[in-house]
Parts: C-alpha cells; sequence; structure tokens
C-alpha cells in the first residue's frame, strides 16, 4: 500500500498514477471519487488487470452496467471513510487545525499518525482486543 498527503487544492487525478504504480501487482481494486476516473489512472488499471470503480461524472440517474456495483462499493466505502475520519480526528485531536506548520511537517504528522493508527489496530486484532473502544486511551498511554 502507498499513501501521499497533498494540498487541498491538488488535484487527485494527478497524484493517483504515482501510488498506483507503488501498489503490488496482485491488487485487484481501485476505488476512488470522481477525480480518479482520468485517463492516466485508468491506463494503470489495464495492467496488470485491476478494476477501477469511480464514477464517471455522468448526470444522474446513472444507468450503465456498472452503475449498482459502484453503488456498494461507495456506500462501503463512505461508510469505512466518515467512520475512520471521526475517531482519527478524535484519537490525535486534530478536529480543527493540525499541530504542524508546512506541508513536510504536517505530511510527517498525518502519515506518522496514520501508521500508529495501523500499528495499535493490529497489535489490539492479534490480541482479541476491541478495534474501537479503549483505542484513544491506548494510544495515549503508549
Amino acid at each position: 500500500m502507498s499513501a501521499y498527503l497533498t494540498p487541498a487544492n491538488e488535484d487527485d487525478g494527478k497524484v493517483a498514477p504515482k501510488l498506483l504504480r507503488m501498489l503490488p501487482n496482485d491488487t485487484r481494486f481501485v476505488l476512488g471519487d470522481s477525480h480518479y476516473n482520468v485517463d492516466d489512472v485508468r491506463q494503470l488499471c489495464v495492467y496488470p488487470w485491476r478494476i477501477l470503480i469511480a464514477s464517471g461524472g455522468r448526470k444522474y440517474p446513472h444507468t450503465d452496467i456498472g452503475v449498482e456495483v459502484r453503488r456498494i462499493f461507495h456506500k462501503l466505502r463512505h461508510c469505512a471513510i466518515e467512520n475512520f475520519n471521526e475517531q482519527f480526528k478524535g484519537i490525535f485531536d486534530v478536529h480543527g487545525q493540525v499541530p504542524t506548520k508546512g506541508l513536510v511537517n504536517t505530511r510527517r504528522f498525518a502519515l506518522g499518525a496514520i501508521f500508529v493508527y495501523q500499528i495499535a489496530l493490529l497489535y489490539r486484532f492479534q490480541n482479541n482486543m476491541s478495534l474501537r473502544k479503549g483505542l484513544k486511551a491506548f494510544l495515549k498511554a503508549a
């Protein structure tokens, strides 16, 4: 897996190709919003036969053959992303500004926090602990 934190005004479709090149070849699904449905991203999904699931910016109602699959994946993605965002912001106290200045320091903070969060979840999973309940206290105690 790969990650890259961009400023809010940077086009995701231009950053995505760099990240896709870092993914293992056995990655089968690339899930993103309409910003990922661009030629460069689609081309990188052709080989090694990845399936890009991204809305195409077409007008509603969508009636193409993949609409139901995209609807299911986007609902799952939305639930996962929104739950993660809220939990992450609560644990690392970033409902407002992050405690850093500058793009490099902010990237370091955000990506470092995500890494710590993932390691904590892995530890708790391997030890049959709740993945949500008590996670903030667990991380603060570490």
